[in-house]
């Protein structure tokens, strides 16, 4: 595959993911809307860094580290929110025993995640050159 088309493998992945988290949210499953709502971040910079180096996207979750590799370079506030993103991704998968994660995840919370992904995955579509 030449890198145009993966990049958008990686764009049409995450906008079914987004569809997903779309559909867990109106079926009031706010954890796991918020598990692909990590994943449509992940995906969207995953695109990012195959355009940006022509190389396959590395493994890996952490979004973060993901963003540096797509030479990116973070705000203060969008590295938090990307180290927070990426907890979710952990949170939804592993949850602790006193399900405590499971416990924040009221419907406004998620919400208000959701916004803000949606939002940082605006910018990043603005990025990628389909």
């Amino acid at each position: 595959m030449e890198s145009k088309e993966i990049v958008q493998y990686w764009i049409t992945t995450a906008e079914d993911d987004w569809q997903t988290v779309q559909n867990l949210f109106d079926k009031q499953d706010y954890v796991k809307a918020l598990f692909f709502g990590h994943l449509y971040v992940e995906k969207l910079l995953k695109a990012l860094i195959v355009q940006h180096t022509g190389a396959h996207a590395p493994y890996g979750h952490a979004l973060h580290t993901l963003a540096e590799k797509a030479n990116l370079a973070p705000t203060p506030d969008q590295s938090v929110f990307l180290r927070r993103i990426t907890d979710y991704n952990i949170e939804a998968r592993y949850p602790d025993w006193k399900l405590e994660f499971k416990k924040k995840c009221t419907r406004e919370f998620c919400q208000n995640e959701l916004k803000e992904i949606e939002n940082f995955g605006q910018s990043l579509r603005t990025m990628l050159k389909p």
